[in-house]
């Protein structure tokens, strides 16, 4: 489970300080797909960057499996959660099993990702995670920098998957995705974190995506939580005013 606890965030700035998120609280239950829904600069990002370590809270608390997210144990958790991230951040340069195999850098020593020194037992399975997601065994060997932009996310999800994480963060996964590949992606990962019994928290900015494939929808707004709950409480909402622009913060 992923419990958020009142966590709050600032930025500094030159004129002093910007409010990021105020007092967020959320819990997230092990294979429940929680989309989080917010326009340009209403948080999601911010949010997902504290809960991976990548920030750190200025108020509140993030807990995964009952455990506090500090200082001292962030490697520790980073290591159940994976990230699926709006642009992908693969490596160009390499083929789609290098960068799959990326997903592996916490548990083996880093002279082997430099040298990419992988064993047979791994890259048999970095291949089954691309066939997972949809991909042929010939694109194991094709520099990702060569791949569609379907193709890319793809990789970037199996990478993300292949730890089998306890919680899966995805910040805008289908952004810049057609409306039918945007579908294929998130069905992908709905139905893998379920398999994997995962929690999952994903952003986005379409509230009709949201409807599809989430089984809670959390709303920020200016850094505040305006709904948290089931889909069936969603709808109607007046809170589909907000959701305006297709740019994450």
């Amino acid at each position: 489970m992923l419990s958020i606890h009142e966590v709050s965030k600032a930025y500094q700035g030159e004129s002093g300080p910007t409010n990021v998120l105020r007092n967020v609280s959320m819990e997230i239950k092990r294979g429940e797909f929680c989309v989080m829904l917010g326009s340009s600069g209403a948080g999601k990002s911010t949010l997902l960057k504290l809960i991976s370590g990548q920030l750190a809270v200025d108020q509140g608390q993030i807990m995964v499996d009952g455990t506090v997210l500090t200082k001292s144990n962030r490697r520790q958790l980073q290591r159940q959660m994976g990230m699926v991230h709006q642009h992908f951040e693969l490596v160009e340069r390499l083929t789609s099993l290098d960068n799959l195999m990326l997903g592996m850098l916490p548990w083996v020593p880093r002279y082997r990702s430099v040298f990419r020194y992988w064993t047979q037992q791994e890259r048999a399975a970095a291949c089954q995670w691309l066939h997972r997601v949809g991909l042929e065994p010939s694109h194991a060997t094709r520099r990702s920098g060569k791949l569609s932009g379907g193709q890319q996310q793809r990789v970037a999800i199996a990478r993300a998957l292949i730890r089998r994480p306890k919680v899966l963060l995805a910040d805008e996964p289908v952004a810049s995705l057609d409306p039918e590949t945007s579908r294929a992606i998130l069905s992908l990962l709905r139905e893998v974190a379920r398999e994997c019994n995962a929690t999952v928290l994903c952003s986005l900015h379409q509230p009709e995506l949201a409807l599809e494939f989430a089984d809670r929808i959390t709303h920020l707004s200016s850094g505040v939580v305006k709904f948290d709950g089931p889909v069936a409480d969603w709808g109607g909402k007046p809170m589909y005013q907000d959701l305006t622009t297709t740019q994450s913060n």
